[in-house]
Order: structure tokens, then C-alpha cells, then sequence
């Protein structure tokens, strides 16, 4: 028991350095380029915070864990929303843009009930599976948001009534030491994500067959809040510093990521198995996106208020308390 708790933990660790070594080495080769900062905002970060989700999900997939697979990405959305999006709203009110207000809230909501829809359209015996098609449909929707997200880099600023050019970084270096450097670390993150994945599920399989636990509540309790560990830092660093907007769109965008690549991806390579166990679960992420959606038009306008956030933080320990008591 001691000796998986140990590896699930350096598995957790290496989650957590091969995201920040992937996000850094990807960010570096961007602005070498002179993409804009904030197109990297947008993309590279909220994706490379998904990874600890996207490769414990994928290699339980692979190995069968289909619990494991769809609980760590709906537990990682709730965790974000109602714990990191809770306590960032505490520290500091959050200011939602229009483009959050009108398109990337709502947007979340949306595919929170296409996840629900897929996941329970093919219901057997109190199960269901999440298949190869509905996965490309999925990533195609990815692909479609990463593009929304190039163009609204270029026109936000004017959608929000504000107007003034992007700022693009130019980093003055020994053009190939710095690349090199940066593929290095690439290579490196990959390489701590593979491993981090296999460690954090299989000795999480382990421990849930030691304890008699199942792999649902490991899933969307231990495994959910560490592999939202990058997300955690991410948005609380950025809200004391006052950048609100990257805390948020840190967040939405981790959100929408995990159901539409992560799901995606591990469903395209293999058809993910769902238990109907899951529904009240994936019914409390949509009743936490559709709050999101709701907060800039309630109370006080265009904001998340520290009261919407204490809302938030205590739905998210009623939801533990909640899983533990139906667990035991």
C-alpha cells in the first residue's frame, strides 16, 4: 500500500512538471515565432494544463479503466469550476469579457449536455460506450474552437470596445541554442507525462482494489483534484497578480479542452465504456457551467463576486462530502 501510494504520488509530481516543461518549451517556440501572447494564452496553456488529464485518461482507456478514463475528466471540470474558478472569484472579482460572457460560458454549458447526450444514448444494462464517431465529432469541435480562438486573438480587443495593437514578445537569443533548448524541453514534458500517466493509474487501480474502493470515487476525488493541479496554479498565481482574464479563460478553456480532446482523443483510439452511475455526476458539472454562464447577467454585472465564488467553494465540498457518503 505504502510503496503505490509513493509512486502515485511521483506520478502526480511528474504530471505536474512534464504539463509546466511542455507549456514552457511550446510557449518559448511560439514567441520565437512572434505568435501573439495571447493566442498562446488561449491555446498552448489551457491545453498544456489539460495534459495530466489528457494522458490519465488516455492510458486508462488503453488499459481498460474505463471508470478511471471519463471520472478524472468530469471530476478534473467540476474541481476547476466549483474549486479553482471558486477560490480565484474569493481572492479577487472576476471580470468576464464579452466574448466569455456571450460565446466561451455558454459554449461549455453546450458541450457539457453533448457529453451527457453521447454518453447515454446507447444505455445496456446501466451502461453505456462513448464511440469512435462521436470522438471525431468531438475533436472536430476542438478544432473548430482552437480556430475561434486564432480569430478572436486578432479581433477581441475591438469585440471589447477597446483598441490598441497586440503585444508581441520578441526574444532576442541565439536563434538555434533557443530552440533547441525549448524542443528539449517539449521532449522532456512528453516524456514525464507518459510516465506520470502510467504511474498515477495504475497504482490508483491498486489502491482501489486494496481498499475496496471503486475506481469511480478515485477518479473523481484524488486523481480529478491533482491532475487539476497545473490549472490550481495557473489561475490562482495569475488572480493575485490581477491578470483575472487568464485565470478565467485558464479555466473555461481547460474545461472545454478535457470534454473535447481529451474525451475525444481517448474515444477515437478506443470506444470509452460509461457506467449511468456517472449521470448525477456530469448533471452537477452542468449545473456549475450553467452558473457560469448565469453569473455576468445576475448580480453584479459582467462579474464572478466573491459571494458567486463562496457559492462555488461550498458546492464543491457538499459534492465531496456527497461522493464519500454514497461511496462507502
Amino acid at each position: 500500500m505504502f510503496l503505490q501510494i509513493i509512486i502515485m504520488l511521483v506520478g502526480f509530481v511528474l504530471l505536474v512538471k512534464g504539463a509546466d516543461l511542455l507549456v514552457d518549451g511550446a510557449s518559448n517556440i511560439a514567441k520565437k515565432f512572434h505568435i501573439p501572447e495571447i493566442v498562446i494564452g488561449l491555446t498552448i496553456v489551457s491545453i498544456g494544463t489539460s495534459m495530466p488529464e489528457l494522458m490519465v485518461s488516455l492510458t486508462s482507456a488503453v488499459e481498460g479503466h474505463s471508470d478511471i478514463s471519463i471520472g478524472n475528466v468530469i471530476g478534473s471540470n467540476i474541481a476547476n469550476l466549483l474549486l479553482i474558478l471558486g477560490m480565484c472569484a474569493i481572492i479577487k472579482n472576476l471580470n468576464f469579457k464579452k466574448e466569455t460572457k456571450f460565446f466561451e460560458s455558454p459554449f461549455a454549458f453546450i458541450i457539457t449536455i453533448l457529453l451527457f447526450i453521447f454518453a447515454n444514448n446507447r444505455i445496456v444494462d446501466q451502461t453505456g460506450t462513448i464511440a469512435r464517431f462521436e470522438g471525431i465529432i468531438l475533436v472536430v469541435l476542438c478544432v473548430l474552437f482552437i480556430i475561434y480562438n486564432i480569430i478572436m486573438a486578432k479581433k477581441g480587443e475591438e469585440f471589447d470596445g477597446i483598441s490598441k495593437d497586440l503585444v508581441i514578445v520578441n526574444i532576442e537569443m541565439s536563434t538555434a541554442r533557443y530552440t533547441i533548448k525549448s524542443i528539449i524541453f517539449i521532449i522532456l514534458g512528453i516524456v514525464c507525462l507518459k510516465f506520470g500517466g502510467d504511474f498515477v493509474v495504475n497504482s490508483a487501480s491498486e489502491i482501489a482494489r486494496m481498499l475496496g474502493m471503486s475506481e469511480k470515487l478515485i477518479s473523481l476525488t484524488i486523481i480529478a483534484v491533482a491532475t487539476s493541479l497545473p490549472e490550481l496554479a495557473t489561475s490562482v498565481i495569475a488572480t493575485k497578480k490581477g491578470e483575472v482574464d487568464l485565470a478565467i479563460g485558464n479555466i473555461i478553456g481547460s474545461c472545454i479542452f478535457n470534454i473535447l480532446l481529451i474525451i475525444g482523443v481517448s474515444a477515437i483510439i478506443t470506444p470509452i465504456g460509461y457506467s449511468v452511475s456517472y449521470n448525477k455526476d456530469i448533471i452537477c458539472l452542468m449545473v456549475a457551467t450553467l452558473f457560469l454562464a448565469l453569473f455576468p447577467f445576475i448580480g453584479k454585472k459582467d462579474e464572478m463576486t466573491r459571494v458567486n465564488g463562496s457559492i462555488y467553494l461550498v458546492g464543491y465540498i457538499a459534492y465531496m462530502i456527497s461522493l464519500i457518503v454514497t461511496n462507502l
